[in-house]
């Protein structure tokens, strides 16, 4: 009951904030500016809310809570992937101006790394996902090398739009790919339903879910699947946000303290909104767009990443 409560206020205070940006300082031309506003919203949403999932889930099949998605390249991917498309089709190429084929063609790639790299790594008995992890780590380095490599020798007007796609924008999301961003979505919670029920047992550890009937190995694999169609939407439709799901995710267990994933993803995916859109806030109507709300969550989550470590330590 403590926990519905404390997720009632975290709905509540979500709301607000979604209702103060959309319905406040509307000008003199509420007709144009509240559909723009309300598009942004959405995204900011389902962005919010892909990176918190997929984070949660990430850290319950790692068993470690300073973990997220990026550890293991999916980030390093998805640009590697642009700075390819980009490098060897062209700038005005189908595959790089069509933002849907782009999309899918990146959620491809990202999916088959997750299932590739898993199976590659737990073909041998006895491999665990801290391997998985050390490769992750080893390939996220490789994929940023390559990239790097072509975007020196790349033409420098198709490098401008490589750095578009480099960082976190709030300002400049991409809406074009919300539709199927959110059949996307859709599908994959129906699809992650089937295992939701295994959360629970994950985060006991690897032996522990296998002593207790879990078939673990079909269980990770398909979760990091999820993980991966996630972290691609949310990295598309808005760029690569390193601390935000470690942050949200971690504020998500101090404040409900609970080991129900039922409770931890509902309020990781609320403290996310109410993250980015009071964030938004504050960047857009305090700091007049002196500052990106990416810098500040970085900023935040890595002071706070740097803190849990030092937690870790003494523990």
């Amino acid at each position: 009951m403590r926990n519905k409560v404390k997720l009632g206020i975290l709905v509540v205070l979500a709301a607000i904030l979604v209702g103060i940006f959309l319905f406040t300082q509307l000008g003199n031309f509420p007709g144009y500016v509240l559909p723009k506003r309300s598009i942004k919203i959405l995204a900011i949403v389902l962005t919010g809310a892909s990176i918190a999932f997929s984070t949660v889930v990430f850290q319950t099949i790692t068993n470690n809570k300073i973990l997220t998605p990026s550890i293991i390249g999916l980030d390093s991917l998805y640009m590697l992937i642009q700075t390819f498309l980009i490098f060897v089709f062209g700038a005005t190429s189908t595959v790089v101006m069509n933002k849907n084929i782009n999309f899918l063609l990146c959620v491809g790639c990202m999916v088959l790394f997750a299932s590739f790299l898993y199976k590659f790594l737990f073909k041998r008995e006895g491999q665990n996902i801290y391997f998985l992890l050390l490769v992750g780590l080893v390939m996220g380095t490789l994929f940023q090398s390559f990239s790097s490599f072509m975007q020196v020798i790349i033409d420098p007007n198709d490098f401008m739009i490589i750095q578009d796609r480099m960082f976190a924008s709030f300002n400049n999301i991409n809406t074009d790919l919300l539709t199927l961003s959110i059949i996307l979505v859709i599908l994959v919670f129906i699809y992650f339903m089937r295992f939701a029920k295994y959360l629970d047992v994950l985060s006991l550890g690897r032996e522990e879910a296998i002593n207790l009937g879990v078939d673990y190995d079909y269980v990770v694999k398909r979760l990091l699947i999820i993980v991966a169609v996630l972290i691609s939407i949310s990295t598309a439709l808005i760029g690569p946000i390193t601390f935000l799901g470690l942050l949200v995710a971690n504020v998500s267990y101090q404040f409900l303290k609970t080991y129900r994933h039922s409770y931890l993803i509902a309020g990781s995916v609320f403290i996310s909104i109410i993250a980015l859109v009071g964030g938004l806030l504050i960047v857009e109507r305090v700091f007049t767009f002196s500052t990106t709300l990416s810098v500040i969550i970085n900023f935040v989550g890595g002071v706070y990443f740097i803190y849990l470590l030092l937690k870790e330590s003494k523990a």
